[in-house]
C-alpha cells in the first residue's frame, strides 16, 4: 500500500537520505526558513504539512504560518494533519470497521470493485477492553475470566476477524494478548515510517498516530506525536483524510535532577498531573526538555505521556535521543529500524540537543529531587496527596461520603471505552445514575472519625470487620503503569519480601493483577517472583483494560452486601489513571490511584485510614512489627532483577505471532468473503443507513424549510449529554427495543459495547439524564416535544421518529461551547441519523463542529452577541434557512439567513454564521458527508 504523497513541494524540499544501504526519499525541513527554532514537536507537523501539500487544503501558507509560528500567539491557524497510522480499541475500533464494511457493499452497488475500499493508512486494532476480573485470586482467573469474555463478545470477535482477513493494512491483535497502548509502543511503533509511494520510491517520515482512545498518547514517550480522537476521525485518517486542528500553544517542561531513593514513576507523574492541572494545559501540547530527559527511562517517559488527557493536554511528548534508540533495541526492532530512526531524527534536527533550548509558549520545571510517595483521590487523579499525608487528607474527606450526604453518582462512563478524556473538569462527564448517598447514622470514633463497624461472615476467609475506608479492591492494572517494568518488579518485590516476614492480604481486598503484556508474566517468571504475588492474592486475571475502566468485576457476594446494606464507604486502590465517582466498581466510593508496589502495601493494611510511617502491616514470625520501609525493595535490588529477567528475547518471542492468537480466537466460526453476511438477529452489529440509495455523483445540497427543533439547549453541552454512554437503563427506547428482538434485562450490556448497531446508539442520542432540553420546563434526560403529537412530551428518539415519518427536517438550538469534551463520533452520527439537518449555537467546540460536517450536517452560529435568549427563540417556532444552495457553486457562504415563524405567525430573522471553515469540509458537505465523499472519490479513481 502506498503511503500518500501529492506534495507539491513548493519549498524544494523533496531529497534523498542514505543509511548504510538503504536509500529513502525525505521533505527537508531545512528547506523552509524558520523551523529550526521550533519545538520538536512542531517540527514532526511542519514535515507533515511538507509532505502532504496539495494546495487546496494543505497550502504553502500553512506550512509557512508553522514556520513563523509566534509562541506567545493564541492559536488561530487552522491546519490539516495527516497521520501516518491510526490504532484503535476493540469498542470503539467496531464502528470504523462496520463502516468500512457498508462502504465495500456500497462500491459494489455502484459498479466499483469493493475489494478497493481498504485503509489507505495502515490501521491496527487490540482487543483489549472487554476482560472484566470476574474470577480473582485463584490459579485459573486468567483461563476462566477469557472464557466468559469469549461468551460475551463472540459476535463482535466474529465480525473482526472477518475485517482482519477482508481488509489490507488492517490487523488484529487478538483478546489476552495485551493493552493497546503497551502493544503499541513494545511493538506497533516504528518511531519513523518507510513507506513505498505512488511511483515506488520509499519515503521516509515521523511515525504519527492518531487512536480512538485517550490513552493513544503514550506513543508520546519514544516522540511518536498523536492523541486520542473520536472515531469520525479515526475513520478519516485511516481513508487518508487529515484532521483539521489548530497550530498548537507548547508548553516547556523542564525536567532535571533525580529521584529520591523510594521514589516511583508514578509519583513522578501525580506529581506532574498536579502541576500542569494547576498550570492549565488544555488544547496545548507538552514538550519535556532539559538535562533531566537523558535521566528518564522509555518507561517513565511513557507513563508520563499515558496521563495526557488527564492533564487536559492533546499531547505531551519527549523528543528522540540515546534512550529512544534503546528502548527500540530491547523491544526488538531490527538493526536497520534503528539506524533509520537515528539518521532520519539527527537530519531533521528532531534529535535532542540539550544544549539548544526551543522556545516555547509557557515554561515549567521539575526538580525530579522534589518528588515524594504519592497517592491522587479520592475522586480526581489531578488530587494529589503525599503518602505521609494519606490517613490524615482521608479522615478529612471521608466526612463528605458519610456526613454530608455527598452524592457519589455511578459513573460508568463510555469515556471508560475511549475517546479522549474531557478537555473540561471530570465534573462534565456522563453520570449512569443519580443515586445519593444516604444519611449515616454512623457514630464517630474517639479521633472524630466516622466509623461503622460491620461484621461480615465469608465461606472462605471466616469472619472480620468492615468499617468506612476499607480498601476492598486492589487492582494491579492500566497501560499508565503495567508497561513499567520498574514499578512492577518493585511491586513484585516488596511481594516477596512481604511473603517472607510471613504477612498477608486482608481477606475483604479483592486482589487483582493484568498485565500490559505477555512479557510481563515473562519476567516475572524468569525473576521466580510470580509465587509471592499469588500468595498474597494477585493471580493473573487478564492482559487487558480492567479496573481502570470499569472492569473491576463484582466484589464477593458477602463484602457487598455488608457495604451495601450499611452503606459503608468503602474504598479501592489502583494502579491506574482515572478514579471518577463510581467508574470503578458500583460499591466503591473513593477510588485512589498510587503506584503497583503501594497497590500491593494497602492490600496488605487492608484500609486507607493507615498510616505507613507509624501503623505496623502486621508481624513477623518472631512477632516483631513489620512497616512498610522494612520491606519495600532497593534501587539496586530492583536495577539487578531488571537486568537479569528482562531480555529483548522476550519481546522477540511474544510478539512474533502477536496477530495469530490462541486457539479460541483461530477457531472462532467467522464468515469469509470480500463483503460481510451481516446476521439480521444481530444485536451488536448491524449494517448502517448511511449508503442507502446513495447516487455515484453528490445531489445539489439543498436550503432547509419547515424545520422543527428537536432541542433547544443551553451553554457548556459536552459531547458526554449528547452520546450514548454508560449502562442502557430499562423503559428507555433503547432497552425496548433490544427486549424486542429476545434481550432479556441481565444481557443489556453497555452502550459502549453495542457501538456496532446503530440502532441502539441512535435510541440514546440526546438520552443523557442530566441534559436538559429547554423545550420542556424542569425535566431532565433524554426529552422534548413532539410538535406532530400537539407539542405533548415524548423521547427525542420517538419524536424524531415521528418527525421522519412526516418528512419534518428538525434544527438544535444551544449555547456557548457546544459539544466540548471528548471527541465521541456518537455525539455526531446519532444527530444525524436522527434527522437533524442544521445545529445553530452560539459557539462550537472545534472538533465537534468538523464531525457534524463529517457526518452532513451544518453547523452555524448566531451573529455575534446574539442567542436563542436574546432573539426570544423558545423552541416552538418552525425554522426555514435559506442561502445553503451557494455551496453548489464550489463557493462556502459566510453567512445563510434563517427565518424562525412563531405559532402566531410572528417572525424572528437572522444571518446564522456557516462554520464550514475549510475546502475539505465544504467538500464533505456537499457529497452529504465525510464517508460518501471517500467513497466516491475511490470510485474515480
Amino acid at each position: 500500500m502506498s503511503s500518500k504523497n501529492s506534495s507539491l513541494n513548493s519549498f524544494g524540499a523533496k531529497d534523498t537520505l542514505k543509511v548504510g544501504d538503504n536509500s529513502y526519499e525525505i521533505y527537508r525541513l531545512d528547506a523552509v526558513p524558520g523551523t529550526e527554532k521550533l519545538p520538536y514537536s512542531l517540527k514532526v507537523l511542519a514535515e507533515n504539512l511538507l509532505r502532504t501539500e496539495d494546495g487546496a487544503n494543505i497550502t504553502k501558507d500553512h506550512i509557512e504560518a508553522i514556520a513563523k509560528w509566534d509562541p506567545s500567539a493564541d492559536p488561530s491557524v487552522e491546519i490539516q494533519f495527516t497521520p501516518a497510522r491510526v490504532i484503535m480499541q476493540d469498542f470503539t475500533g467496531v464502528p470504523c470497521i462496520v463502516d468500512l464494511a457498508t462502504m465495500r457493499e456500497a462500491v459494489g452497488e455502484l459498479g466499483g470493485d469493493p475489494q478497493q475500499v481498504n485503509p489507505l493508512a495502515p490501521a491496527d486494532l487490540v482487543i483489549d477492553h472487554s476482560v472484566i476480573a470476574d474470577l480473582f485470586g485463584r490459579a485459573d482467573a486468567f483461563e476462566r475470566n477469557v472464557e466468559i469474555e469469549y461468551e460475551r463478545n463472540g459476535e463482535r470477535y466474529q465480525f473482526l476477524r472477518w475485517g482482519q482477513g477482508a481488509f489490507d493494512d488492517f490487523k488484529v491483535v487478538p483478546p489476552g494478548t495485551g493493552i493497546v497502548h503497551q502493544v503499541n509502543i513494545e511493538y506497533l511503533a516504528s518511531v519513523v515510517m518507510a513507506r513505498s509511494d505512488a511511483e515506488g520510491n520509499t519515503v521516509a517520515y515521523p511515525d504519527t498516530c492518531v487512536g480512538t482512545d485517550s490513552h493513544t498518547t503514550m506513543e508520546n514517550g519514544l516522540g511518536v506525536l498523536g492523541w486520542g480522537v473520536g472515531g469520525i476521525e479515526a475513520e478519516a485518517a485511516m481513508l487518508g483524510q487529515p484532521v483539521s486542528m489548530l497550530i498548537p500553544r507548547v508548553v516547556g517542561f523542564k525536567i532535571t535532577g533525580e529521584r529520591r531513593p523510594g521514589v516511583t514513576a508514578t509519583d513522578v507523574v501525580l506529581t506532574v498531573t498536579e502541576m500542569l492541572r494547576q498550570h492549565g494545559v488544555v488544547g496545548k501540547f507538552v514538550e519535556f526538555y532539559g538535562d533531566g530527559v537523558a535521566e528518564v527511562p522509555l518507561a517513565n517517559r511513557a507513563t508520563l505521556g499515558n496521563m495526557s488527557p488527564e492533564f487536559g493536554s492533546t499531547a505531551a511528548i519527549f523528543p528522540i535521543d540515546d534512550v529512544t534508540i534503546e528502548y527500540l533495541r530491547l523491544t526488538g526492532r531490527s538493526e536497520e529500524q534503528l539506524a533509520l530512526v537515528e539518521a532520519y531524527a539527527k537530519e531533521q534536527g528532531m534529535w535532542h540537543d540539550p544544549s539548544r533550548e526551543p522556545k516555547f509558549s509557557e515554561y515549567l520545571e521539575l526538580d525530579l529531587a522534589d518528588v515524594v510517595p504519592s497517592i491522587a483521590g479520592p475522586k480526581r487523579p489531578q488530587d494529589r496527596i503525599a503518602l505521609d499525608d494519606a490517613k490524615n487528607a482521608f479522615r478529612k474527606d471521608i466526612h463528605n461520603y458519610v456526613e454530608n450526604n455527598n452524592p457519589a453518582p455511578e459513573t460508568k462512563l463510555d469515556d471508560t471505552i475511549d475517546d479522549t478524556f474531557p478537555a473540561s473538569d471530570p465534573a462534565t462527564l456522563q453520570f449512569a445514575d443519580d443515586g445519593a448517598v444516604n444519611m449515616h447514622s454512623a457514630a464517630n470514633g474517639a479521633d472524630g472519625r466516622p466509623t461503622k463497624p460491620v461484621t461480615v461472615k465469608s465461606d472462605e476467609h471466616g469472619e472480620f470487620v468492615l468499617d468506612h475506608g476499607a480498601v476492598v479492591i486492589a487492582a494491579i492494572t492500566s497501560c499508565t503503569n503495567t508497561s513499567n517494568p520498574e514499578v512492577m518488579i518493585g511491586a513484585a518485590l516488596l511481594a516477596k519480601n512481604a511473603v517472607d516476614k510471613g504477612l498477608a492480604r486482608k481477606p475483604w481486598v479483592k486482589t487483582t493483577m493484568a498485565p500490559g503484556s505477555q512479557v510481563v508474566t515473562d519476567y516475572y517468571n524468569k525473576a521466580g517472583l510470580w509465587p509471592y504475588l499469588e500468595k498474597l492474592g494477585f493471580f493473573l486475571v487478564g492482559y487487558g483494560c480492567t479496573t481502570c475502566i470499569g472492569n473491576s468485576g463484582p466484589l464477593p457476594e458477602e463484602v457487598s452486601k455488608a457495604i451495601n446494606d450499611n452503606d459503608l464507604s468503602v474504598t479501592a486502590v489502583l494502579s491506574g489513571n482515572r478514579n471518577f465517582e463510581g467508574r470503578i466498581n458500583p460499591d466503591v466510593k473513593m477510588n485512589y490511584l498510587a503506584s503497583p508496589p503501594l497497590v500491593i502495601a494497602y492490600a496488605l493494611a487492608g484500609s486507607m485510614d493507615f498510616d505507613f510511617e507509624s501503623d505496623s502491616l502486621g508481624n513477623d514470625s518472631d512477632g516483631n512489627p513489620v512497616f512498610l520501609k522494612d520491606i519495600w525493595p532497593s534501587q539496586k535490588d530492583i536495577s539487578d532483577t531488571i537486568a537479569e529477567a528482562i531480555s529483548q528475547e522476550m519481546f522477540t518471542k511474544n510478539y512474533a505471532d502477536v496477530f495469530k492468537g490462541d486457539e479460541r480466537w483461530r477457531n472462532l466460526p467467522t464468515p469469509s468473503g470480500n463483503t460481510f453476511e451481516w446476521d439480521q438477529d444481530s444485536t451488536y452489529v448491524r449494517k448502517p443507513p448511511y449508503f442507502e440509495g446513495m447516487p455515484a455523483e453528490p445531489q445539489p445540497v439543498t436550503d432547509i424549510s419547515g424545520a422543527r427543533v428537536l432541542a433547544l439547549l443551553g451553554d457548556s453541552v459536552t459531547t458526554d449529554h449528547i452520546s450514548p454512554a454508560g449502562a442502557i437503563k430499562p423503559g428507555t427506547p433503547a432497552a425496548e427495543y433490544l427486549e424486542s428482538h429476545g434481550v432479556e434485562r441481565k444481557d443489556y450490556n453497555s452502550y459502549g459495547s453495542r457501538r456496532g448497531n446503530h440502532e441502539v446508539m441512535i435510541r440514546g442520542t440526546f438520552a443523557n439524564i442530566r441534559l436538559k432540553n429547554q423545550l420542556l420546563d424542569d425535566v431532565s434526560g433524554g426529552y422534548t416535544r413532539d410538535f406532530t403529537k400537539e407539542g405533548e412530551q415524548a423521547f427525542i428518539y420517538d419524536a424524531a421518529q415521528n418527525y421522519a415519518e412526516q418528512n419534518i427536517p428538525l434544527v438544535v438550538l444551544g449555547g456557548k461551547e457546544y459539544g466540548s469534551g471528548s471527541s465521541r463520533d456518537w455525539a455526531a452520527k446519532g444527530t444525524s441519523l436522527l434527522g437533524v439537518r442544521a445545529v445553530i449555537t452560539e459557539s462550537f467546540e472545534r472538533i465537534h463542529r468538523s464531525n457534524l460536517i463529517g457526518m452532513g450536517v451544518i453547523p452555524l452560529q448566531f451573529p455575534e452577541g446574539e442567542s436563542a435568549a436574546s432573539l426570544k427563540l423558545d423552541g416552538t417556532e418552525t425554522f426555514d434557512i435559506t442561502g445553503i444552495e451557494e455551496l453548489n457553486n464550489g463557493k462556502t457562504p459566510k453567512t445563510v439567513k434563517v427565518t424562525a415563524t412563531k405559532p402566531d405567525g410572528g417572525k424572528v430573522e437572522f444571518d446564522a454564521v456557516v462554520r464550514i471553515d475549510t475546502p475539505g469540509e465544504a467538500d464533505y458537505y456537499r457529497n452529504g458527508g465525510i464517508l460518501q465523499y471517500v467513497l466516491r472519490n475511490m470510485l474515480k479513481s
